[in-house]
């Protein structure tokens, strides 16, 4: 499930060129804080995954909202211990 959500959350990336200094930027909307900057597009791709994952692990570890992609949603659930 966490892979597809991921997958999902990619093919909504968005990116384009700094005219600057000709590097690529990326982010994906409705994830605040979740952008890369690298000086190819695959880099900034991966990157931008890279971002994502730790963006969903800290929010996860705070219990804090994930917003839904395509229908999936992740959801935290609490185990007794």
């Amino acid at each position: 499930m966490l892979s597809k959500y991921i997958l999902s959350a990619m093919k909504k990336a968005r990116y384009e060129i700094l005219r600057d200094d000709n590097t690529f930027y990326g982010e994906i909307p409705g994830f605040e804080g979740v952008y890369a900057n690298s000086s190819t597009l695959e880099k900034c791709r991966e990157e931008l995954e890279e971002v994502l994952e730790e963006w969903l692990f800290f929010r996860i570890s705070r219990n804090l909202p994930i917003p839904e992609v395509d229908g999936i949603e992740l959801k935290i659930k609490e185990i007794a211990v």
